[in-house]
């Protein structure tokens, strides 16, 4: 079973008189009347990364993933909590140091606060952050609307790019490489939309999983279709040099996930001040699709043709 199927078989249930955990099928616990949001994630070696050779990166790249989730809901993180498991050599001194390094770059950067966390030994590296924030109401997922328009912020498919390149499964220049990996360690977070998104977006989550599969979590529980077309979907000028001149397909790059760019619907009458926004933000915002009525089926479109939904899986834990 996947990671879902196990929540909703086995812990669902236990949680249905607690409003505040949204039935387990969102990103984030959301207590209305004490205005709490938490969010909590875990990294695991050899799953989330790779390994854990520049450790320095790795704590950043966690670091970001882990309040992307809040960003997305309009929820600006405010404390973090760092759970780690290592050994002696994948925390010693040297790796602590540049490990302490990056997390005093990173609460400055996005303004947030180590709160406390846990050490255990262990001879795979993991991480688990817990992130608080406050807010008066948050954009849970399963409230599109029929009609609505679905945007992204941000670029698709660089992280996943920056991956091929750490498994040795892409040879490309110095140039091209060096932004690739950074696009990995450091994704390029929409940090700033947490302050608007409450003004115009019915619904949202952040990009992790992949793109078309988390389109489906958004409205999983909701009897609604979407259409997303590939041509739309933004991707950096990096990437779309490498496809064109290597003649790789663009759907190919766009569903892997590990983006932590925003998704979210919303109506069109608000596309005007969405523009307006994204202009005032300096951050990229694309209108890639809509919501469509039940009747119709889910469509993944390619220069004006449909592609095959079950290849564009991304990533799911197995059980």
């Amino acid at each position: 079973m996947n990671e879902f199927e196990l929540i909703q078989n086995y812990f669902q249930k236990i949680s249905k008189n607690n409003p505040a955990a949204i039935k387990l099928n969102d990103d984030i616990f959301f207590d209305k009347k004490n205005k709490l949001a938490v969010s909590i994630d875990t990294y695991n070696e050899k799953i989330h990364f790779p390994d854990f050779k520049k450790p320095h990166l790795i704590i950043k790249k966690i670091i970001r993933s882990s309040i992307s989730d809040l960003i997305s809901k309009g929820v600006k993180p405010v404390y973090f909590f760092v759970s780690g498991s290592g050994n002696k050599k994948s925390f010693s001194k040297k790796n602590l140091k540049l490990i302490s390094s990056s997390l005093k770059k990173e609460q400055k950067k996005y303004d947030i606060k180590l709160s406390g966390g846990d050490t255990t030994n262990s001879n795979k590296v993991s991480f688990s952050i817990t992130t608080l924030g406050f807010a008066k109401k948050i954009i849970e997922r399963n409230k599109a609307k029929i009609n609505d328009d679905i945007y992204v912020t941000g670029n698709i498919g660089d992280s996943f790019m920056g991956l091929k390149i750490i498994k040795n499964k892409l040879n490309i220049n110095s140039k091209f490489k060096k932004y690739f990996l950074n696009k990995y360690y450091e994704p390029d977070l929409p940090f700033r939309i947490y302050k608007y998104i409450n003004k115009f977006a019915n619904t949202s989550m952040d990009i992790s999983d992949g793109l078309i599969s988390d389109m489906y979590k958004l409205i999983n529980m909701q009897n609604l279709s979407f259409e997303i077309d590939i041509n739309k979907v933004p991707i950096s000028n990096y990437l779309n040099f490498y496809l064109k001149n290597n003649r790789k397909k663009k759907y190919n790059f766009i569903y892997n996930g590990d983006d932590y760019q925003v998704l979210f619907t919303a109506p069109l009458k608000k596309r005007n001040l969405i523009k307006k926004i994204s202009k005032k933000m300096n951050q990229k915002i694309t209108r890639i699709g809509k919501i469509n009525n039940p009747n119709k089926e889910n469509l993944i479109i390619f220069k004006n043709k449909p592609l095959n939904l079950a290849y564009f899986e991304g990533y799911s834990h197995k059980f």
